[in-house]
């Protein structure tokens, strides 16, 4: 048994996963210790100026401060001593020109460098931490995993393992800053916009990757989840409800028309809806939408494991 904590530092969020991992013959288990998540907004302007603010900055550090300290207790309550730790940080961090003030800031917290991943590494983390339990589901493969990020999305098609793998850069703060932030509601001309540059992505995806030879789409990450969360009607979030959850297409497309036509205070009163992101949402849902409306999707099946898994996983 082999106690790692993973910590993934995006455009949106910082989130933290301490487990406990056993080897084993069908690939061994990962048992929850600590899973976190904190809406830091470290990629907030980063789209405009190229570069981390200080306030976005200090938000990032004192949530991973936070972090550090549960690290800490958790490795000492098992008798473990020092935890294996990894932080991976992926889109915001990759654009800017003052990420070292980012670095210098994370290895005075964890003792550790981070590792600023290029998007195809982030591909690559989210494939093994998305599909690694879900043959009992029996899907069909090949699959298409697809991670909506804050800066950035990921694209995976693989059956065991990644085949191919594409990073752009459409994520729900990206889209919101160029496309969305001045509408409560967002505009028709807004909303246009947006389709046309997420559209546009889409087509450059498939240059690199077959995504028509994919047989099932697995989503991943909060926007993803959000929808999810919605289409359920669930009065509050539920992870474990929203978890290997299929949610049709007409769903999908339902839930994002809602969002995108409710204002700021109506996005708020989903009782699914992390304070975090309201005002990215109805980005991060209209992305999800076009992957599925371009490459013709029926359903997607919707994964709390992510690149953070990915990362655990990858300790071992």
């Amino acid at each position: 048994m082999t106690r790692v904590a993973a910590i993934d530092c995006g455009t949106n969020s910082v989130r933290l996963l301490i487990a406990d991992i056993a080897p084993g013959e069908s690939g061994g288990a990962l048992t929850d210790v600590e899973r976190r998540m904190e809406i830091v907004r470290l990629g907030e302007g980063v789209d405009e100026t190229g570069r981390l603010s200080p306030a976005a900055l200090e938000r990032t550090f004192t949530a991973m401060r936070g972090y550090a300290e549960l690290i800490e207790r958790n490795g000492e309550r098992a008798g473990h001593g020092p935890v294996k730790t990894r932080v991976v940080a992926t889109s915001a961090t990759r654009d800017a020109a003052n990420r070292a003030d980012f670095v210098s800031g994370v290895v005075d917290i964890f003792g550790v460098v981070p590792e600023v991943i290029s998007g195809d590494e982030e591909a690559e983390l989210s494939f093994l931490g998305a599909t690694r339990e879900l043959a009992a589901l029996r899907p069909a493969r090949p699959y298409l995993v697809v991670d909506i990020g804050g800066g950035s999305t990921e694209f995976v098609l693989g059956s065991s393992s990644a085949d191919a793998a594409r990073s752009i850069d459409i994520g729900c703060v990206r889209m919101t800053e160029r496309h969305l932030k001045d509408g409560d509601p967002p505009s028709p001309v807004q909303i246009t916009g947006a389709v046309a540059d997420i559209d546009a992505a889409l087509a450059a995806v498939r240059e690199t990757v077959p995504v028509d030879e994919a047989r099932t789409l697995v989503g991943l990450a909060g926007s993803v989840t959000t929808v999810a969360g919605i289409a359920l009607d669930l009065p509050e979030y539920d992870a474990s409800r929203i978890h290997l959850s299929r949610i049709t297409a007409t769903q999908v497309h339902e839930v994002t028309r809602r969002i995108l036509h409710a204002t700021r205070a109506e996005r708020a009163e989903f009782g699914v809806m992390h304070p975090g992101r309201v005002d990215v949402i109805g980005a991060g849902a209209l992305i999800l939408d076009r992957i599925m409306r371009e490459y013709g999707f029926g359903a997607v099946v919707v994964s709390e494991h992510d690149i953070l898994d990915g990362i655990a996983w990858s300790l071992v």
